[in-house]
């Protein structure tokens, strides 16, 4: 078969070396492909799928509640095998405790018993883990399980209509003269859709306005066409679902209601850990303008295809797992606070009943065990089952009813008056690190790609009300558990298979038909021929034979290894090239001995080994070049005094071959410090340098280390000093000083990207070096910046020394670009972090690591999207080991019409990640004021008040603020951003060169370590390491107050960034002693404080230390003591690290949500 011509992935270059350097890769041509590597495939079984949107045609498929009570299911039938078809249980997730699948159990006759659901926004399926078609009954009806009553038998079916009003209450059984396909059951009346949280001054309960002291749900009276229950659409599994009525109509006629009408709210109390009482309440009157009629059964059309042919044969109705949720919040699915309370018990004492479920925020990326969670024989949450975005927890409720209810299920909300008490305001909850078992491997994990929302807007006007930052975090390189390898595909020298004409390359999304002699893509539903030798017939169920062998049909993410024709020359070795400034403050500070000590540890573990090229220029008033040629036994060392117009001297032995010539590279590093030992020099040619360098590596690119110590004060590039002038601060010059001074630094980045050079920044100094100008050298080059003010080896040495060594060791990908594509109708417009782009969509990455996250902007390009689904698909272009590869993430969302879907679907570490870039870039040309306002509270207010819009003329909750639960700790994590070093006022509390690494430093971190910056944990340290072990799953987190701090005790702050431990001034002596040492304690030195190990205090201390590193190993988290009252110190480092205080005259958490409700009430 004749190949189609190659597409370029990148664009065209010229064939001379630099052009060569700059663009080493090409799409190549899309031939047919070889039998790849198959794996070996333990424990994969059947794998689940993520569940469906609510608007599609599927069949639904019932979760068994884990050791609860019954649940009502159709069983299967030749007349309805969509309600109740048996599934594979994966080997490696065992099946949840409960009732056997399709079998109607008997209902339980204690009354009152409660239960909570909640609907949630359906993630496509892959077409190979889809079901099969609804199919009707023979009479053309369906038909419902009817419930047995107390007293009876086995459940009964019935065909009968509803006939005559329904009305419900604790006492009356409504089934007792109701009948007919629409069963009603006791279950159904806790079934809350909103839930109001009442906030009083004092932390007391503020009833909602509907709400009642009973524990019974009147309906209102319908005619006797049948019962419509508010928010519930009338199609049921195995009914005719296809025929879906537009938004606030009803088979019978209009509808009154709108399309967001709730069930019945109930109030809850919110404290830290919140406890929730729950009361039922009437829904809405007038719900229906005119009788509906009861709805008739036509033949069902089945599930959605995703692509499928009308004659492709039914796949298996595999129940959906949940599928990967965000880092933060509920998530994908959004969660109501919610859960289920034990059998038979009241509300007498909610603080006995777990916490709402999807309150605990997790900040890691959690994959998700199989099964919903299940409650302890204690009624508690179980923990072990339970994650952010879980399947609410459901107990002895009609499983059909549950499904069929959860359909409509708006959001749940909490509200919150504009006077509040702080304590019982939403917080975070610590989160271990551990990862579940992840159930859904066609999508890719949320570590590696996750949406600000996974519930995209399918128009621009839903987008236009979507007022939070809408787009994506990548992080391709993402470390991953040592179980969780990302498999290796080789298709040999037939190449990748690819979409001919949108360049996607094949994933578990793409349909195979014609017998699996066609494939269709997912982005662009273009029909592309399958290779003769990648031809694999399908099943009965219109699935490949091969899927579970073959990672790229069945994983999300996937590196293929790319053949010839994606390369315009082989790959280059890793280069390291190390630029040191050697200056008087350079030695002085102790910098350059502790630089080639670590350089020379890990000569033996960089990457690539023993390929590594090597080199090295020291510079202060002049350069100086290093030959290392492998013949000699010294290094030979050559001065250039030419700062105008510098050359190589011996330019082929300036970059040479590590294995060959390590023993001279350590005879190097042995000698520089005894070198300059004695240098007085204090000027720095840091231009003349980085020209130099740039010629060295020109030809091979690879990772520039640049240590410098002062400000360059000689040659092209030199600096003056700034920020100094107060005047300048809150005027329109402001924004001038966080951007380069000389336009030579962005220029040499530019250089620099192009012939694939990275550069890392390593800034140490007392006064003023101008990051931002040597910065900009990082930003566009893919690079890294590190700060290390005031440096001393004693207090900042280990954290230089771990952190160099991790830029050293870390996994790397050389010369790669970076590419997302999207589903037709949509883009990525902008783009945020380190990194130069080549084209629109195309980011130029010299080299990339595991620590270097990116965030996208999405745009809409078409009025109205047709799919159902959107598909991302990125491709990291890498050299790694020797050979070219390319990493592909995949990740589906569905397309949604209703704005509370979105809001239910947000992830709030993605919308944060996503907000803090755009504020940070916008402060560079704008004031820091107008970046808050704008940025980051004008967003803010937008979005709440469009949701309270959502609710406010169905429930008109005068003095409250309502938000999603999705969203609920949203402003907090504003407030953080609104006080973070780099966007808070004031400019006595931070030096500018301390503002400009915070900036550097956010453009990069992932998720997890932004929300640990920006919401610190803090927790009792003493009590903490004397009556409890050195395990942080055992660590209490305490509210970021200085009323949580106690004189008598120890606490530690984490911010991600550091340590920071607060001693009380009247701590006791012998736990200082034994935290300390004698000696520290004594003198009063913090920096004298010894962790010998010999007592349990310090053992624990240690162990809890090394255990909250290694959560974070993208930094160093140094320990910084602080005495109470000891100032300026506690101040910088306390204080301004409590984020719901109120220091030099910042706003508050309590006050900063009675803004928000003052401004969201202005106009909602």
């Amino acid at each position: 078969m004749a190949s189609t011509p190659p597409r370029q992935d990148v664009p065209p270059m010229l064939p001379d070396a630099s052009s060569a350097r700059a663009q080493p890769y090409s799409s190549g041509p899309t031939g047919v492909g070889t039998q790849p590597f198959r794996p070996s495939t333990q424990n994969q079984g059947t794998y689940p799928v993520p569940p469906f949107r609510p608007d599609q045609t599927a069949s639904y498929a019932f979760r068994p509640p884990p050791n609860q009570g019954p649940v009502y299911r159709p069983p299967p039938s030749t007349s309805d095998r969509a309600s109740g078809y048996p599934y594979t249980q994966s080997s490696s997730q065992p099946a949840s405790a409960g009732p056997p699948l399709n079998q109607p159990p008997s209902v339980s006759s204690t009354p009152g018993s409660l239960s909570s659901s909640s609907y949630y926004p359906r993630m496509p399926a892959p077409p190979q883990f889809r079901p099969p078609s609804a199919v009707p009954s023979s009479s053309g009806q369906v038909m419902m399980p009817q419930p047995s009553l107390p007293g009876q038998g086995a459940s009964a079916y019935s065909k009968s209509p509803i006939t005559g009003p329904v009305s419900m209450s604790q006492t009356v059984n409504p089934l007792a003269s109701t009948a007919g396909p629409f069963p009603v059951q006791p279950a159904i009346l806790n079934q809350p859709s909103m839930s109001t949280v009442g906030l009083s001054r004092t932390g007391q309960n503020v009833p909602g306005p509907f709400s009642t002291s009973s524990r019974s749900m009147p309906i209102n009276p319908v005619p006797s066409s049948g019962p419509v229950l508010p928010g519930i659409p009338q199609s049921l599994p195995g009914m005719p679902v296809s025929n879906q009525n537009p938004a606030g109509q009803h088979p019978a006629g209009p509808v009154s209601t709108p399309v967001n009408q709730p069930p019945p709210m109930f109030t809850s109390q919110v404290s830290n850990q919140m406890s929730v009482n729950r009361q039922s309440s009437a829904p809405a009157p007038g719900s229906f303008s005119s009788p509906p009629k009861a709805p008739t059964a036509t033949p069902a059309r089945g599930p959605p295809t995703f692509g499928l042919p009308a004659t492709s044969a039914p796949v298996p109705n595999i129940p959906p797992p949940l599928p990967n949720s965000a880092s933060v919040g509920p998530g994908f699915p959004g969660q109501m606070g919610t859960y289920n309370v034990p059998q038979g018990q009241g509300l007498s004492n909610p603080s006995q009943y777990p916490p709402a479920f999807g309150s605990v925020q997790s900040a890691q990326y959690p994959q998700y065990a199989s099964g919903a969670p299940s409650l302890t024989s204690d009624g508690q949450l179980n923990r072990a089952t339970a994650y952010p975005g879980a399947a609410p927890l459901y107990q002895n409720v009609q499983g059909l009813v549950e499904e069929f209810q959860s359909l409509s299920m708006i959001s749940g909300p909490g509200s919150m008056e504009g006077s509040v008490d702080a304590s019982a305001l939403p917080r975070p909850e610590l989160q271990d690190s551990d990862y579940p078992v992840q159930s859904s491997p066609a999508n890719c994990h949320g570590r590696y790609f996750q949406l600000t929302c996974n519930a995209l807007p399918n128009s621009q006007s839903l987008a236009a009300r979507w007022h939070l930052p809408l787009g994506a975090v990548s992080h391709p390189l993402a470390e991953a558990p040592l179980n969780e390898e990302v498999p290796v595909i080789d298709f040999g020298s037939s190449g990748i298979i690819r979409c001919r004409r949108c360049r996607t390359y094949i994933n578990p999304f793409a349909v195979f038909t014609d017998n699996g002699r066609r494939w269709k893509c997912n982005l662009c539903n273009l029909n592309n021929e399958v290779p003769s030798d990648y031809y694999c017939p399908l099943d009965q169920t219109g699935r490949r034979t091969d899927v579970h062998e073959r990672p790229e049909l069945s994983r999300g993410s996937v590196e293929f290894i790319a053949p010839a024709e994606y390369m315009v020359r082989p790959p280059m070795p890793p280069v390291y090239f190390f630029l040191i400034d050697v200056s008087f403050s350079a030695i002085k500070t102790g910098m350059l001995q502790i630089a080639v000590d670590t350089i020379k540890s890990c000569l033996d573990k960089l990457p690539g080994y023993p390929r590594t090229q090597i080199g090295f220029l020291t510079f202060d008033s002049a350069l100086h070049f290093y030959s290392l040629k492998s013949t000699l036994t010294q290094p030979q060392m050559m001065v250039v005094a030419d700062l105008e117009d510098p050359f190589l001297p011996m330019p082929d032995d300036l970059l040479v071959n590590l294995s060959e010539s390590k023993s001279v590279v350590e005879a190097l590093l042995n000698s520089l410090p005894s070198m300059f030992k004695d240098n007085l020099n204090v000027e720095s040619a840091v231009g003349p340098a980085l020209r130099s360098v740039f010629m060295i590596m020109s030809q091979l690119g690879g990772k520039l280390l640049f240590f410098q110590s002062s400000l360059p004060s000689l040659g092209v590039g030199r600096l003056k000093m700034r920020g100094n002038d107060q005047r300048v601060y809150g005027t329109d010059n402001e924004p001038s000083l966080r951007n380069p001074e000389d336009p030579f630094y962005k220029q040499m980045a530019a250089d620099f990207s192009k012939m694939q050079i990275s550069v890392n920044l390593y800034a140490f100094g007392d006064s003023y070096v101008d990051l931002a100008s040597l910065g900009t050298l990082s930003k566009y080059t893919a690079g890294q910046v590190y700060f290390y003010p005031s440096f001393q080896p004693n207090l900042s040495g280990e954290k230089f020394r771990y952190e160099l060594a991790r830029d050293l060791t870390r996994e790397t990908a050389w010369e790669a670009v970076l590419r997302i594509r999207c589903g037709k109708g949509m883009r990525f417009s902008k783009y945020h972090g380190h990194f130069m782009l080549r084209s629109s969509d195309l980011m130029a990455l010299p080299a990339v690591d595991c620590d270097k996250a990116f965030a996208m902007q999405l745009t809409l390009d078409e009025t109205l999207l047709t799919t159902q689904n959107a598909y991302f698909q990125s491709a990291l272009y890498t050299s790694s080991n020797g050979e070219r590869r390319i990493r592909v993430h995949t990740a589906a969302a569905p397309l949604v019409s209703d704005l509370n879907e979105m809001y239910r679907a947000a992830d709030t570490g993605a919308i944060m990640m996503l907000m803090s870039r755009i504020a940070l870039e916008s402060s560079l040309v704008s004031k820091l004021d107008d970046v808050r306002q704008q940025a980051v509270q004008s967003k803010l207010v937008r979005a709440f008040r469009e949701y309270q819009n959502l609710f406010g003329v169905q429930h008109p909750l005068t003095g409250r603020l309502i938000y999603p639960e999705s969203l609920k700790l949203l402003p907090l994590y504003c407030l953080g951003l609104y006080k973070c070093l780099a966007l808070r006022g004031g400019h006595t509390n931070a030096t500018l060169d301390e503002r400009l690494f915070a900036t550097f430093d956010m453009m990069v971190m992932s998720v997890p370590r932004l929300l640990s910056l920006l919401y610190p944990v803090m927790f009792r340290l003493d009590e903490h390491l004397l009556h409890g072990d050195a395990d942080i799953k055992a660590i209490q987190r305490l509210p970021l107050t200085s009323e949580k701090l106690d004189a008598r005790g120890a606490f530690l702050v984490n911010d991600g960034v550091r340590f920071i431990i607060w001693l009380g001034s009247v701590l006791p002596v012998d736990f200082s002693i034994q935290l300390l040492g004698i000696e520290a304690v004594q003198s009063g030195d913090f920096n004298k404080a010894v962790f010998d190990g010999n007592n349990n205090v310090s053992k624990r201390f240690a162990t809890l230390l090394k255990s909250l590193r290694s959560r974070n190993p993208a930094v160093f988290q140094q320990c910084h003591f602080v005495r109470q009252g000891d100032q300026p110190r506690e101040g910088f480092l306390v204080l301004f690290n409590m984020v719901e205080d109120r220091p030099a005259g910042l706003v508050g958490y309590a006050d900063w949500m009675s803004q928000l409700f003052r401004q969201v009430k202005q106009k909602a």
